[in-house]
């Protein structure tokens, strides 16, 4: 297994199935003794784009777990449709904070 970190992101409708799979998701990664820090991507790919990334292994494991059940996303989703010109936007964020691991939830992008 590469170590490095991972990085999970929501996408398409905002519900409470897409909240309990970021907790089931962090959790995983968590886990694996392959990944050292699990960020979030605020508003999608949207947040890669523009570096806004949050280090979800520094938030209060309550907090982490009080998504079970919670409506919305508590990412912020987007539905951006990305064109070849963002790709090597995205692949310098990932080797900047040494993504090796990528999780979208969601639909619609």
């Amino acid at each position: 297994m590469l170590s490095g970190n991972a990085l999970i992101g929501q996408s398409g409708g905002p519900t409470s199935v897409i909240n309990t799979s970021l907790l089931g998701v962090f959790d995983a990664a968590r886990k694996s003794k392959g990944i050292a820090r699990v960020f979030g991507m605020r508003f999608g790919i949207e947040g890669v784009l523009g570096d806004h990334l949050v280090d979800l292994s520094s938030e209060d494991p309550a907090v982490m777990k009080g998504l079970r059940g919670t409506p919305g996303s508590a990412l912020g989703s987007s539905r951006l449709k990305l064109k070849d010109e963002h790709f090597p936007a995205v692949l310098k964020q990932l080797k900047k904070y040494n993504i090796r691991y990528y999780f979208m939830i969601g639909g619609n992008d």
